[in-house]
């Protein structure tokens, strides 16, 4: 039981490492304690994305009159909602095993722990290995609030595992899960209220967005209290938060509340008692390639110290260290990463926005078109969105992109591709995007940054 590779964790950075690394020619074992997939397949990305799309189903029946449809009757299953849920998860997780098996990795289940360098010991038995890669990806951070261990507080871990039949939910935190749980749940018939620290929702997102998904959101029935601090949790017959807003004291009830203060990174119990890692901000730290300061053990994903909670940087992530360690270059650039949060309208960024340029004293241009003009987003009966492209004013290159209209986490590769390819504002402007389409819309926020724009009603 020896190998070149012993990869810890069998999320979207864990298995998609132990498949190049196969494809590189190395003998590999993925270990894995519950499913493969990881947070995202099974607890994260893709549950949540299926009950997105079944709340969306259900926001389009009820205006399907502006169509000129009427349904007298429509009903919702919880149960049956959740069960297609697990149908897609489930095809998704035989997928990722039919490839792990294809590839002649194999597949260990149970609890891995490095017992040395080289050696891993899951349950019992004993690996050896000449290099290890660590992968156990986050979970849930869970604040010190009174009462947060309380009976209906949840997490999304537990939130997606049940179906449920809420009337009315809090939901501690204004970031990318709280106000994805939040359509959900809101479409599905629960009183939705969001309590959030910051001045507004999605902090780090560019500034129009957050302030246009806040009205988005109590356009739809969503209660928001931003700049509000939690400062407990009662429970009679319901559940009661306390929080603090504008220096007022207020209360919520609610059947549950939903803690979405973010995730940390999970790696309690990996390292025997024996061996001491370099950790930083309560991750593992590591070196450009990965590396730990424990020479042959890695680290990506969540659990590392570089790059962002996101699954698409762990799987990026992990090709990048499977090739360094194999002196082989890299392919990904992980400067540049897209974000996508799953809204209606969706919201994408990409690069630098136009806050962050000016906070580091980059002239820039900036073009930007409104979605309302768009042929696509008229027949879809939306009218709130735009593009915003961001464009170095020295030199003309694209470093930036934020994009809220329905679509926007399909197209943002686009600008990504401008940006790693440092491309200019004239090449970008030579592609011819078709008509009628979402992505016209690109065309057009490209022609703004130079006042050209076809469709946009000029300034005066």
């Amino acid at each position: 039981m020896r190998y070149d590779l012993i990869i810890i964790g069998a999320g979207p950075g864990g298995y998609v490492a132990a498949i190049k690394a196969a494809q590189l020619g190395m003998k590999v074992a993925l270990v894995e304690r519950d499913r493969v997939g990881g947070t995202c397949l099974n607890r994260g990305c893709i549950p949540t994305k299926a009950l997105l799309h079944s709340a969306e189903t259900v926001r389009e029946i009820k205006n399907a009159s502006e169509y000129g449809i009427y349904i007298d009757d429509s009903q919702m299953n919880m149960e049956e909602i959740y069960a297609k849920k697990n149908k897609v998860v489930e095809t998704l997780v035989q997928g990722i095993e039919g490839l792990v098996k294809a590839n002649k990795i194999e597949l260990i289940f149970g609890s891995a722990q490095i017992i040395q360098v080289g050696v891993i010991d899951v349950d019992g038995s004993r690996y050896e290995t000449e290099k290890i890669m660590i992968a156990t990806g986050s979970k849930p951070v869970i604040p010190p609030i009174p009462g947060s261990n309380l009976p209906g507080v949840l997490t999304s871990n537990e939130l997606l595992k049940q179906p449920n039949t809420y009337k009315k939910m809090t939901i501690i935190g204004g970031g990318v899960i709280g106000v994805e749980f939040a359509l959900i749940f809101n479409a599905l018939g629960c009183d939705v209220t969001i309590i959030e620290t910051a001045n507004t929702l999605l902090p780090n997102f560019d500034s129009e967005i957050s302030k246009k998904l806040a009205m988005v959101l109590k356009k739809q029935g969503i209660k928001v209290a931003t700049k509000s601090i939690v400062s407990g949790i009662s429970k009679e017959e319901q559940l009661t938060c306390t929080y603090t807003s504008k220096g007022k004291e207020k209360t919520v009830t609610s059947d549950a509340v939903l803690i979405a203060t973010g995730r940390k990174a999970s790696f309690e119990e990996v390292f025997s008692a024996d061996l001491n890692v370099e950790i930083e901000n309560q991750s593992i730290w590591v070196n450009d390639a990965f590396e730990t300061s424990i020479k042959g053990i890695y680290a990506i994903g969540d659990v590392a110290s570089r790059g962002t909670q996101l699954a698409h940087v762990a799987s990026a992530q992990g090709v990048n260290a499977v090739l360094a360690m194999n002196q082989k270059a890299v392919e990904y650039d992980l400067e540049v990463i897209p974000s996508c949060v799953y809204t209606t309208p969706e919201i994408a960024a990409v690069g630098m926005t136009e806050e962050e340029a000016n906070r580091q004293g980059i002239s820039v241009d900036v073009g930007k078109y409104n979605m309302a003009g768009n042929g696509k987003t008229m027949i879809a009966g939306n009218s709130l969105g735009f593009i915003k492209v961001i464009a170095n004013a020295q030199n003309g290159k694209i470093i930036g992109a934020q994009l809220m209209c329905d679509r926007a986490t399909d197209m943002v590769s686009e600008f990504t591709t401008a940006i790693v390819n440092r491309l200019t504002i004239e090449e970008v402007m030579s592609i011819v995007h078709p008509h009628p389409t979402y992505n016209e819309g690109i065309g057009e926020a490209y022609e703004t940054l130079q006042g050209l724009g076809i469709h946009t009603i000029p300034k005066k």
